[in-house]
């Protein structure tokens, strides 16, 4: 992808659960193509099946370098709901970052959330999450730097509190805002 045919585009998608981060699949398989109805524009950086919330897309090759490139290392802020409740332990190897397979995550910034705030400004998702009566569940906003193959999760479940949902909320100056699942907007580039 280098030159667009037509004038630069950036869409910003709201990817619902359980669709592929591309416009095709198998049989059955729920795809951009779904919700995105606008020809050549291709996804800056991905968003795993079961995670939800903003994806970027564009027709521009050097904007999606910028977006999608670590060396660029524009912020992600996602809300995650993770099982149990992270002590200060957990929060401070989040933000010190996490050592897995692949060597150690960056520095991150970590916060709880007010679960009632969070709640309120989200979608039920389709399939809910698992409830166990026993284990309570907390919100927390991290932000990353990098994009390591499905990062957020490994690093909640390397500290203890595997995660449940995940919703990204913004990259960079982007924001979600109000698009509901499936839902996108489109702003011009340059």
């Amino acid at each position: 992808m280098s030159k667009p045919d037509t004038a630069p585009v950036l869409v910003l998608l709201n990817k619902p659960f359980n669709t592929l981060c591309q416009f095709t699949g198998e049989d059955g398989d729920s795809t951009l193509a779904d919700y995105v109805k606008i020809k050549s524009v291709y996804p800056a950086g991905r968003l795993d099946k079961d995670s939800e919330g903003l994806l970027l897309l564009t027709n521009d090759g050097n904007f999606q370098h910028k977006i999608s490139h670590p060396k660029f290392k524009m912020p992600k802020t996602y809300w995650v709901q993770v099982e149990g409740v992270p002590d200060d332990e957990a929060i401070g190897r989040l933000r010190q970052g996490v050592v897995l397979k692949d060597g150690k995550t960056k520095r991150a910034n970590v916060q709880i959330l007010e679960s009632a705030a969070v709640e309120s400004r989200i979608w039920e998702r389709t399939p809910p999450i698992r409830q166990r009566q026993s284990i309570p569940t907390t919100w927390i906003e991290l932000i990353i730097r990098e994009g390591k193959n499905r990062q957020v999760r490994r690093m909640t479940a390397a500290v203890g509190h595997p995660t449940l949902r995940l919703i990204r909320v913004s990259i960079g100056p982007w924001k979600l805002a109000n698009l509901l699942p499936g839902e996108y907007q489109v702003e011009p580039l340059g």
